[in-house]
């Protein structure tokens, strides 16, 4: 790889890295940043940047330069960052090449102009470039170059968060080099698309795809490639560890951390400049945030090295941001780097004068910030405030939303603490609309983003409805109600953002009572020192109150209920072989729930003739059914039917079309290992047959083609799937079997909306019977909530555990009967009066009738 890869990819590792959370995320937020940051520096191919070899081409007298001149001139304006005029340069340049006839030089005028564009940010415009200069590449018969601009174009593809058409287009690129021999493009190629697969989250595939660019690169003796395959494999390892981590696996995080560091000291090792050997220091010294570890005497020697490396860097935007980021390193609340406060506010001020000198707005943003940051901790708040308001201008004054939310996140918090909540209000709110006008962008405000969201994009809206919601004594004032629940729904729709990779929601603000005024919704609010609930009725102003609960507290007694009423099934054997029922210890645990939730509000709610209670859940709710819910007298489902929803601005407020009702009926009574049998799978869909008419495909037929036939060939208002599937926080991990294949959550997707390409009316409604959410995962139901949004069905009726089949049986067909019966009744009803059926009769607990959730338009 040439200079060029150095000066711009580590330009935007530093650029990015630590600037993502307040202070009490300081850590964790280093080492997401961290592994990203890796991600940059290995993605390019060898540009023509560091080239020595363009022949000088004398100048013709009142020609100016030459084209080789303008490219080489460009080249010491990039080095230094001055991109402006290295653009400029470079456009003289290809205009140049092409009034000589010159292909093959626009076509590298071209390119290079796409690096520029793509280290400005400006990554749409660097995917026409790339793509302009391959195409004149092919013309002038360049295959090599060709593929390499393509490289590129994926790199700029990604930068614009379309991991997607990065994908293909790195599919094509290594497919084109399949049959030819082993060389460092491959090798370049392979680690490109294994960064790409990372970023989506096929973690198997992308470690493939890199581990056989490092083989290539090792049979090439090339260590520059080589350490930049390890870096990658070490942010996998390291995205593996984080995963683990959050869901409790902790021997298998543990492993992952160690072959992260591995890989970060092989990558370390084998660096052929000093900035790839910072890289993979400051990446392996991040993996102590994630394990929760303090730095050691090791540790704070390397960042001493580190430091002195630093100091030796000339004049740039690389040795700016290396000097940032060491100092986001070392700035712990309990400075355990063991370094002076003043020296890293001298590092930030050196920081702050360099970028002034190389005319970098962006870094400049980012030395003050920064700054803004260390007099925060230092409770210097008037200090503080002006420098986080020298980095908000900068940060606007280049059209940096993605910088400036986060200034004025700090500025909020800053203004905060000072009392001023007024100010506090209207920096947040500047915050939450930067975010909202990067939506569309948000997986891609930058790769770390992605990775980030519990650091860098979910504190803000927690933090702002927080503020909203705090009471002066008379209650929250009416407007600030209304924004917070807005802004709970916003988190909703980036979380689902976030889960897809990309964006793909429509939203409209919707009031309850344009869609049934015999609703109520519900928006319990988990932050870190409370338990907020707002409540929307029909006709009426929103309504909130507060429960004094942390969100340890909250978290562990949802989990203990859950598990309790998983167990409800549980029965010990008695003499002569009966059975008797253990006894119901989750009931306290449901009442207080029910305390916390609804007692607040159980008599509006009874006066106001209500039928419907509507959930947008949040956090560790998530995964509880709110069915379960218990007063002392009554469960939750035998007074109102429940439905949930990610928020009122995603519904289609449309009722189930009546009429006679038909539905596409498909699943398995036999399942491949480790899944069991479901033997009363085919009663329930025979049963089902003889209330809906349509089609029925079993066993050995319910393919993947045969689904997509059926959907293709009848457009069937329901689609009821009777096998095993599993909902998870991880889309790859959100899968339905059928006998054939898992279907993850695109390819279901695929299969569902194929009607709509053919302009057939949308799925009113899919039926999940057998589907669990994954052991372990606190946020595990994200993965149903993406199900009933990715698939584009109006309602998704979904189990959130494994649930016994003979008593699933019972009450789908029941569920069916009563749509059947009654046109006028809603989803949502015949839900609930179907959960009774087995709640009355021979399935008292909640194992069996309480997992049953529907998701999106209850009418």
């Amino acid at each position: 790889m040439g200079d060029w890869v150095c000066m711009y990819l580590v330009r935007k590792i530093f650029g990015w890295l630590g600037f993502r959370f307040n202070r009490r995320f300081w850590w964790k937020g280093v080492l997401v940043g961290l592994g990203v940051a890796a991600f940059f520096g290995v993605q390019g191919v060898a540009g023509w940047w560091g080239m020595g070899s363009l022949p000088v081409v004398a100048q013709v007298p009142g020609e100016g330069m030459s084209p080789e001149v303008l490219v080489r001139e460009a080249r010491d304006l990039y080095r230094v960052g001055q991109f402006g005029e290295a653009l400029t340069r470079l456009q003289a340049a290809a205009e140049a090449f092409a009034a000589r006839g010159d292909v093959l030089g626009q076509g590298m005028a071209l390119d290079l102009q796409g690096q520029v564009y793509l280290a400005q940010g400006q990554a749409e415009v660097a995917v026409e470039q790339f793509a302009a200069a391959a195409a004149l590449y092919e013309r002038g018969g360049d295959e090599t170059a060709a593929i390499k601009s393509r490289i590129n174009q994926a790199q700029a593809l990604r930068k614009a968060g379309l991991y997607r058409r990065a994908l293909e287009t790195l599919e094509e690129v290594n497919e084109a080099l399949q049959e030819q021999a082993d060389t460092l493009l491959k090798a370049i190629a392979l680690r490109s698309l294994g960064i790409t697969q990372r970023l989506i989250g096929n973690l198997d595939e992308a470690q493939k795809s890199v581990e056989q660019s490092l083989a290539i690169a090792q049979a090439q003796n090339s260590p520059t490639d080589i350490s930049a395959a390890y870096l990658v494999l070490g942010n996998i390892a390291k995205d593996r560890g984080n995963t683990a981590q959050d869901r409790k696996e902790i021997d298998v995080a543990g492993r992952s951390f160690q072959d992260a560091i591995y890989s970060y000291r092989t990558a370390a090792e084998t660096a052929t400049t000093p900035v790839a050997q910072i890289e993979a220091q400051l990446n392996e010294l991040s993996i102590l945030g994630d394990v929760g570890q303090s730095f050691t005497d090791e540790d704070r020697a390397l960042l001493n090295q580190i430091r002195e490396t630093i100091d030796q860097l000339p004049l740039s935007s690389t040795a700016v941001s290396a000097r940032i980021n060491w100092a986001r390193m070392v700035m712990t609340p309990e400075n355990q780097a063991n370094v002076s406060p003043d020296d890293i506010a001298g590092q930030l001020i050196m920081a702050v004068q360099q970028a002034r000198t190389l005319k970098d707005p962006r870094s400049e943003s980012y030395a003050l910030g920064q700054l803004g940051e260390l007099r925060y901790q230092q409770g210097q708040l008037e200090q503080a405030q002006e420098n986080t308001k020298q980095a908000l201008i900068l940060a606007q004054s280049i059209g940096a939303a993605d910088i400036a939310y986060r200034w004025q996140w700090q500025l909020a918090q800053i203004l905060k603490e000072q009392g001023q909540t007024t100010g506090a209000i209207a920096a947040y709110d500047a915050a939450v609309k930067n975010l909202e006008s990067l939506r569309s962008d948000l997986v891609a405000v930058n790769p770390d983003v992605q990775f980030s969201f519990r650091e860098s994009v979910e504190p803000v809206y927690r933090e702002f409805v927080g503020l909203l919601l705090e009471s002066d004594g008379a209650g929250a004032k009416p407007e600030n109600l209304e924004k917070a629940r807005v802004m709970i729904e916003s988190l909703q729709q980036a979380e689902l953002v976030n889960f897809f990779r990309e964006n793909c929601l429509t939203a409209k603000p919707t009031k309850i009572d344009e869609i049934d005024t015999k609703a109520a919704v519900i928006y319990p609010i988990v932050l870190n020192d409370r338990l907020e609930v707002i409540v929307t009725l029909p006709n009426s102003e929103a309504r909130h109150y507060t429960q004094s609960l942390s969100q340890q507290v909250v978290e562990d007694i949802i989990a203990k209920l859950r598990q309790g009423a998983i167990s409800s099934r549980a029965t010990v054997r008695i003499e002569g072989g009966d059975t008797i029922t253990k006894p119901e210890e989750y009931l306290p645990l449901a009442q207080e729930v029910y305390n916390w939730l609804i007692r607040p509000i159980e008599k509006d709610l009874a006066n106001s003739g209500v039928k419907t209670l509507v959930f947008v859940l949040d956090g560790p709710l998530l995964n509880l059914p709110m069915a379960v819910l218990h007063d002392g007298q009554e469960y939750l489902i035998q007074k109102y039917a429940i439905a949930y929803t990610p928020g009122l601005q995603l519904l289609d407020p449309k009722p189930l079309a009546r009429g006679e009702l038909t539905a596409l009926k498909a699943g398995m009574s036999e399942a491949p290992q480790p899944f069991s049998d479901l033997p009363y799978v085919k009663e329930e869909l025979e049963n089902i047959e003889a209330e809906v008419p349509g089609e029925l495909i079993l066993n050995e037929e319910f393919t993947t083609a045969a689904i997509a036939r059926a959907i293709d060939a009848a457009p069937f208002p329901v689609v009821h799937l009777a096998t095993h599937g599993q909902f998870s926080s991880d889309p790859e991990n959100t899968f339905i079997l059928t006998w054939d294949d898992r279907l993850n959550i695109d390819q279901l997707n695929q299969v569902l909306r194929g009607r709509e390409e053919g302009g057939r009316r949308a799925l009113e409604m899919l039926v999940l019977s057998a589907c669990e959410t994954a052991t372990g995962d606190k946020r595990a139901a994200l993965g149903l909530a993406g199900i009933a949004v990715r698939a584009g069905a109006r309602s998704t009726l979904a189990t959130l555990w494994q649930v016994n089949d003979q008593a699933t049986a019972e009450l789908m067909i029941r569920f069916y009967q009563l749509l059947k019966e009654d046109t006028t009744i809603t989803k949502a009803e015949a839900l609930r009066l179907a959960q009774l059926s087995l709640l009355e009769g021979n399935y008292k607990e909640p194992f069996f009738w309480a997992p049953f959730v529907l998701v999106g338009n209850w009418l």
